[in-house]
């Protein structure tokens, strides 16, 4: 069983949907079970709309999920694990105040010392915790040994307890941290194998200490994915427009593209261009790079003009919303531009009104009358003649004031392969 866990917190970014792509395929391709969870815990954190939002995105793609939770509504199984844990001194009541543990992380700041929690609630006998009427968290024990685990991509990892502490698992007002929740949930609903971003490799021992301590003895498979650098060579951070997946679908980037490029980054594969279904015959986690992998938009777009050539005319009317029979002219501008936006402003200002400049105005109304005027021709050579011969004009008197009345630009691609494509609207178009 396999799952993706976003939180509601902000927009989609492309490592969370690398990792939401890379756990589907997993799960159809090892016949197994994919859940959707909504991780709403951190309530302060939520932003409305958000969790649908998410659910839109992957439907985009083609991810469907077989089971969905929102995190929020195993709160009483979090809380009664909690219950489990305090009672068989696996965990403990911690009434330290943030001013206290504040205090205590300066100290061991000025004293150049890594800060960890130093056991003065681990401490406090069963009277004192009953009498002490503070508020409190709830932190695990620190393990007595360290805890380990394989990973698909890094390898044999191992944390010593140290490095794992007394975290905190329950907050003051009886909410889960995220570990906590996490933990549980992948043990409530069955969850065989995790795919997430590296920045989760020190939550990873904290979990498997979790579902430890409450016995649970099925074992967990994990990948943790290497972080994407910007352009720059640094960590890709959120407030950079290209990291929103959100973002790139405003641009003009196909879902199927974005998905391409996503699953070809620090990756082998056996071709360039595919789609997830194609995919789901080949793909191998262990076949990720271990070292970051560089976001890299130019390659992003090529991949898109390549799947905007290859989709069939059903997919660009959908996409462009626009008829079928424009799908040819569509493929054809992937020669000039890579983005459905981008294409989709050529092809309205052919189809719009001409901003004619003032030194071609009278040779294209010239030209425009001898267009309506005349029988149509199936070929361009013809076509070109026959109006040159109407019109009495040649050369560039001829040819540009013709490009800006058919495309509204004064360059562009060959007029011959356009004409084809367009020669049945042609009087509409110049007669806008």
């Amino acid at each position: 069983m396999y799952r993706f866990a976003p939180s509601p917190t902000g927009d989609m970014h492309i490592g969370n949907l690398r990792a939401a792509i890379f756990n589907y395929i997993c799960a159809k391709k090892d016949k197994c079970g994919f859940i959707l969870r909504i991780e709403d815990t951190d309530v302060a954190r939520n932003i409305e709309g958000k969790d649908d939002e998410i659910k839109e995105i992957l439907t985009k793609f083609g991810i469907s999920w077989d089971q969905f939770y929102r995190q929020s509504k195993n709160l009483k199984f979090h809380q009664e694990f909690a219950n489990k844990l305090l009672i068989e001194k696996k965990a403990f009541c911690c009434f330290c105040t943030e001013e206290e543990l504040e205090a205590k992380k300066e100290l061991a700041k000025a004293n150049g010392e890594a800060y960890r929690y130093d056991g003065t609630c681990e401490r406090l006998s069963d009277m004192e915790v009953l009498e002490c009427e503070k508020p409190f968290v709830v932190r695990m024990k620190k393990p007595n040994a360290a805890v380990g685990f394989s990973d698909a991509i890094k390898g044999e990892l191992v944390f010593e307890p140290e490095n794992i502490d007394s975290f905190v698992v329950m907050r003051v007002d009886k909410t889960p941290t995220y570990n906590f929740a996490c933990a549980i949930d992948d043990m409530l609903e069955g969850v065989t194998f995790i795919i997430r971003g590296e920045d989760h490799v020190s939550n990873t021992p904290k979990q498997e200490w979790i579902r430890q301590s409450l016995g649970y003895t099925e074992k967990m498979g994990y990948a943790h994915l290497p972080i994407i650098l910007n352009h720059e060579g640094k960590k890709m951070s959120k407030r950079e427009n290209s990291s929103s997946v959100k973002w790139l679908l405003f641009s003009g980037y196909l879902p199927e593209a974005i998905a391409n490029y996503l699953i070809l980054l620090g990756n082998k594969t056996p071709c360039e261009i595919f789609t997830i279904n194609d995919a789901i015959e080949w793909f191998d986690i262990k076949n990720i790079s271990k070292s970051p992998a560089k976001f890299d938009i130019d390659k992003l777009s090529q991949i898109n003009r390549e799947h905007i050539r290859r989709a069939s005319d059903e997919r660009l009317a959908e996409v462009f919303g626009m008829d079928k029979k424009f799908a040819n002219l569509i493929r054809f501008y992937t020669q000039e531009a890579s983005l459905v936006v981008e294409i989709s402003e050529k092809i309205a200002q052919i189809y719009g009104k001409k901003d004619i400049p003032d030194e071609f105005k009278e040779s294209a109304e010239v030209l425009k009358k001898a267009i309506l005027d005349m029988e149509i021709p199936v070929n361009f050579d013809e076509f070109k003649a026959n109006l040159m011969q109407i019109s009495g004009l040649k050369g560039k008197n001829f040819f540009m004031p013709l490009r800006v009345l058919l495309t509204n630009q004064t360059h562009g691609p060959e007029l011959k392969e356009l004409y084809t494509l367009i020669k049945d609207d042609i009087k509409e178009i110049v007669n806008v």
